[in-house]
């Protein structure tokens, strides 16, 4: 299985040694390594009846990506733990592992190494590492009282395509594609952190969820100004179809895996970004200066 995964894969240049040993080795041009880890589930995070293994595969590398860029760094390498029963067949592995190696690719980064082992279902497990480039990590804890914040990406699309998995519709196309394979701006991790993040986190859980992590590290109120969160047209035309709400899928619903990352001011914040909350005193997270009273819970907890 496993040279069928690393057979013939072209590695960077930053690959010193790929797969074969016992472990890889990677140049640190920096000095220091980011380096995350993410586990993906079945049954959990993914259904082989509503997304194919190789979109599987590369919901798996975005959601690395997307933490390496919430730090402010660059992708260098990836390292895959595969689990899977014995009857798992060779065309699911190959899905699979092609939606891992393109992803990668496009990412300008080679899986390096990891381990495959049995188990009574699939579990994708990568470990992403990342170069900061000489710069300082943009960490959850730095938000000051007076900073803006501002969000890169799409807020609610994968809530939505589950919502419509889940009643038996493969489309509208975009959201379904959204939640079977997110694509996360990670180019847009450092760029942020030139124009001089504050804090940053990705939106694995959701907005309100993540939001609170940088207010609870920070020590600081987030209070998220609805109507500048980024609702898109489309959003608002699948949540009326089905009875939703689109403003409540954008602040709660989780694994779009956008940017969110805090300014000192707003002429600050990079081209494209989209300011949508402000730092103040106090603590947690509030919207238009309320507690959130919306439908739906604020973001995704395991064991909840």
């Amino acid at each position: 299985m496993i040279d069928r995964i690393t057979a013939d894969r072209p590695q960077p240049d930053g690959t010193l040694l790929g797969p074969g040993d016992d472990a890889a080795v990677v140049a640190a041009p920096d000095g220091r390594v980011v380096a995350t880890v993410d586990t993906l589930v079945q049954g959990v995070h993914f259904r082989l009846d509503w997304s194919g293994p190789e979109q599987v595969g590369r919901k798996a590398v975005a959601a690395n990506l997307a933490d390496v860029a919430a730090m402010g760094a660059i992708p260098t390498a990836l390292l895959l733990s595969l689990a899977c029963p014995a009857s798992t067949s060779t065309e699911v592995v190959d899905g699979l592992a092609a939606g891992i190696w393109d992803a990668a690719s496009e990412a300008g980064v080679g899986v390096v190494g990891g381990d495959t082992v049995s188990a009574d279902q699939i579990v994708v497990s990568i470990t992403a590492l990342g170069d900061l480039e000489g710069r300082a990590p943009v960490r959850r804890s730095g938000a000051k009282v007076g900073d803006v914040v501002a969000v890169r990406g799409v807020l609610g699309w994968s809530a939505a395509g589950m919502e419509v998995l889940r009643r038996g519709f493969r489309s509208p196309v975009a959201m379904v594609a959204a939640h079977r394979t997110p694509r996360p701006p990670f180019t847009e991790g450092p760029v942020a952190a030139r124009a001089g993040a504050t804090a940053m986190v990705d939106t694995s859980d959701g907005l309100l969820a993540d939001l609170g992590h940088i207010a609870a590290a920070s020590r600081v109120r987030i209070d998220v100004r609805s109507e500048l969160v980024p609702v898109a047209d489309k959003l608002r035309d699948v949540a009326s179809a089905l009875g939703k709400d689109a403003l409540a899928w954008a602040l709660t619903g989780g694994e779009d895996h956008a940017l969110v990352a805090c300014f000192r001011e707003e002429d600050a914040v990079p081209d494209g970004w989209t300011v949508c909350a402000d730092v103040r005193l106090g603590t947690g997270v509030s919207v238009d200066a309320d507690r959130w009273g919306g439908a739906g819970d604020p973001g995704w907890r395991h064991w909840r």
